[in-house]
């Protein structure tokens, strides 16, 4: 389940075989955090994008996880779902011994927005 409800919607989620991922999102430009993040210039917040990453993982592996440990986070474009709602993401998973390792791409047209790595581990009550 989402942490943020309403927040995007999943057009679609392909798995491949090579435990890879594609995912195509559509983000909700009425959200109610567009309008503090920031007022009359809405910027995608870079926890949620990584939110969203953890929840597709959740998703490929079919259980719950949390982050252990981000190797490397670079924002590269802002995400201003008034201009840019579609959202396309590009997932690589390598299962480790101290957790599932995620490595992703999150595009919007012909550029890239953030890449990501680290390594998830399963979520414990």
């Amino acid at each position: 389940m989402p942490l943020l409800k309403d927040f995007y919607t999943i057009l679609s989620f392909e798995k491949a075989p090579d435990n890879t991922a594609k995912a195509s999102l559509r983000l909700n430009k009425d959200h109610p955090v567009f309008a503090g993040h920031f007022p009359g210039q809405p910027v995608t917040p870079g926890v949620c994008m990584m939110q969203i990453i953890k929840e597709l993982g959740e998703k490929w592996a079919g259980m719950p996880l949390q982050l252990r440990t981000a190797r490397n986070v670079k924002f590269m474009a802002i995400i201003n779902p008034f201009e840019t709602s579609d959202i396309d993401l590009t997932l690589q998973f390598e299962e480790l011994e101290e957790g599932l390792s995620i490595k992703s791409t999150t595009t919007f047209a012909e550029t890239t927005a953030l890449k990501f790595s680290g390594v998830f581990q399963k979520k414990t009550p």
